[in-house]
């Protein structure tokens, strides 16, 4: 498929000497690239306030020639009288749509893995009889593996290309959902959740890397935002599994075998599928990137105009860059898009939230949920609401922004993570772990915590795992016994403060990590700098998973959930204060602020802040641009 689309664009190769456009960004297909970089290096000695040289050109100090600097209306009517299209004429066609689906199987893969092991926990504890730090270690095996795909993965994907990148995903996944099916020992399932930790690292960077560089402008963070929907989709489908097969005689070797599915189905398929037209540039094939943006803006042949001026966007974006190295994420100019990158992808995993993914179920009980069964039909309803929120998101992260949706649901996940704690003082109370299980007395739910211990519900006592009393029944080591008719208030408000949070999440810290990191950098270094922020993601879930179970032992389920509150309150001041608003630019666009705020020519440390968000206090949704036109979604570079 992707051969014949290269056959057929070979009539209307651009020569290798061929004029660059009139700009230097990377116009995202379907953005038009008459108003791109250019309109950054725009000088505007008289603009609509009167003010002179409000905007200064990088010129030289960057690369830039004086074809940058050429007047806005000069470029309106090149733009008119070569017959470009508008943005609206551009949109996404059928065949990017598909080729979108197939790439975000890998989300849905990761997706299926965070949800599956939640219900999947409880009947390996009881197999293998591990302690809370070997579940611990079963639950985070899979984000070291991550981590270490992470790293790979932004080198691979600039040496190779984003296409074999994901599908050597896919063979990882296969491997090690086979080793997991049939291990035998702890060892064994422990590497197989390594393994496939490696393919979740790799197909966690290129998928919205690859999509990033597919996606028009207009409707990058949509499409974009659909491999996060895919993975709260791999989720809900994660916990639909787990409730069926709970009670199932080794139902959970069949929970891990199923993930091989989407796996193989992606590595059919992903061969007849193109590579990223940007990498295609960068690697000299011409050809194959007008095939490709052709077939994925939905373009006939009279449109040969529009898809050379994309191309040689792309061009001039590479012959501005040089080659690259990880030391060179130090420059001036990455240092600031590297920190936001990378932090905001800890605070999605500091905040907690993979442990409402990876124990809920457990988290449940702990509410006072009666049984293992009921604990997993309930997590349904947090996968679900993950899922529904995310579908939001997608409607109105480019329309509403970034920055904006993180303000306003960062609060939210304050709020339900205080609730959430409130909850647990009327459950389980202030108890932390104690040096003896007799010490935790009648308190069921306190005792339960505790992995030496179990409850003797005739005796209304807890007790040593090896105490050899009287031996009374029933003895309950997984759940409390529910004394009362139906489940406890405190139980309820703990599920309802859970599902808040988690929707809190769903509509912006769960999916504007993922965009922002794909927007911030390069192309030339994209794939490195994207690999480490991901790789941070993948250290602080680590870091979250490795530690749940033990915090609520140390410092009791309240207090872990209040940490998590704090990490959030210092999240929301770092989008406060460091976090600009990207939505409706060009990732040229985006990367050119940093780099005059780099040079020292634009006035401020505060230059980037003051373009992107200038217009948040008059009630604006677009974000500003250097040559001061305000860009919305649909709307393109239209003037002010």
């Amino acid at each position: 498929m992707a051969s014949n689309g290269v056959q057929e664009a070979s009539r209307y190769n651009i020569p290798d000497g061929a004029p660059p456009s009139q700009n230097g960004g990377i116009a995202s297909a379907g953005h038009s690239t008459t108003n791109s970089v250019s309109s950054i290096h725009k000088i505007n000695n008289n603009n609509n306030n009167g003010n002179s040289n409000t905007s200064t050109a990088v010129g030289s100090s960057t690369g830039v020639d004086d074809r940058f600097t050429k007047d806005l209306s000069n470029s309106n009517s090149n733009k008119s009288n070569d017959g470009a299209i508008s943005e609206e004429d551009s949109s996404p066609s059928k065949f990017l749509y598909l080729l979108i689906t197939c790439l975000a199987i890998g989300g849905f893969l990761f997706g299926y893995d965070t949800g599956v092991i939640a219900g999947a926990l409880l009947p390996i504890k009881e197999e293998f009889g591990l302690s809370s730090q070997q579940q611990e270690f079963v639950v985070g095996g899979t984000t070291l593996g991550a981590i270490i795909g992470g790293l790979l993965a932004g080198a691979l994907s600039d040496l190779v290309g984003r296409k074999p990148v994901t599908l050597l995903s896919s063979v990882i996944f296969v491997v090690g959902a086979a080793l997991m099916t049939f291990a035998h020992a702890y060892w064994l399932l422990l590497l197989g959740r390594v393994v496939v930790g490696v393919g979740v690292g790799l197909a966690a960077l290129v998928v919205p890397l690859y999509i990033g560089e597919l996606a028009p402008s207009a409707y990058r963070g949509r499409l974009v935002t659909m491999n996060v929907l895919l993975i709260t989709g791999g989720q809900l489908v994660a916990y639909l599994v787990s409730s069926a097969l709970t009670d199932v005689h080794n139902g959970w070797r069949w929970m891990m075998a199923i993930s091989a599915l989407p796996a193989l189905l992606q590595l059919v398929t992903l061969p007849f599928l193109p590579e990223s037209p940007r990498f295609l540039v960068k690697k000299g094939d011409i050809s194959g990137a007008n095939a490709v943006l052709r077939r994925c803006m939905g373009l006939s042949d009279a449109n040969d105009d529009y898809i050379a001026k994309e191309v040689d966007a792309i061009r001039e974006s590479l012959e501005l860059s040089h080659k690259t190295r990880y030391r060179d994420l130090l420059r001036k100019d990455l240092r600031r898009p590297l920190i936001i990158a990378c932090f905001m992808q800890l605070w999605q995993q500091l905040s907690g939230f993979n442990t409402a993914m990876y124990y809920s179920a457990t988290i449940l009980k702990m509410a006072g949920f009666p049984n293992a069964k009921s604990a997993t039909l309930f997590s349904l309803l947090i996968a679900g609401t993950n899922m529904v929120m995310t579908m939001v998101a997608i409607k109105i992260i480019d329309r509403v922004g970034r920055r904006k949706i993180l303000l306003v649901t960062m609060v939210g996940m304050i709020a339900g993570l205080i609730v959430l704690g409130v909850a647990f003082i009327k459950i389980v109370g202030f108890t932390v772990m104690q040096d003896e299980c007799v010490q935790y007395g009648d308190n069921c739910a306190a005792c339960l915590t505790d992995d030496r211990c179990y409850f003797a519900d005739e005796m209304n006592t807890c007790q040593d795992l090896g105490w050899d009393g009287t031996g009374k029944r029933p003895i309950y080591t997984g759940v409390c016994p529910n004394r009362s008719q139906g489940i406890k208030a405190g139980s309820w408000v703990a599920l309802a403060s859970l599902v808040f949070y988690v929707a809190s999440y769903g509509l912006g810290l769960g999916n504007a990590p993922w965009l922002i990191q794909s927007e911030l950098f390069p192309l030339d270094i994209r794939g490195k700098a994207t690999g480490m922020a991901t790789a941070c993601n993948f250290a602080g879930n680590l870091v979250i998973s490795l530690t749940f179970l033990t915090l609520t032992q140390r410092i009791t389920a309240t207090g872990t959930f209040w940490l998590y509150a704090g990490i959030l309150v210092i999240a929301w001041l770092f989008v406060y204060f460091l976090v600009p608003e990207t939505a409706g630019l060009n990732l040229e666009d985006i990367q050119e602020l940093f780099r005059t705020e780099a040079a020292g020519e634009s006035g401020g440390p505060t230059y980037v802040m003051d373009r992107c968000n200038g217009d948040e206090g008059a009630g604006g949704a677009g974000a500003v641009g250097e040559d001061g036109r305000r860009r919305r979604r649909g709307q393109g570079s239209q003037e002010l």
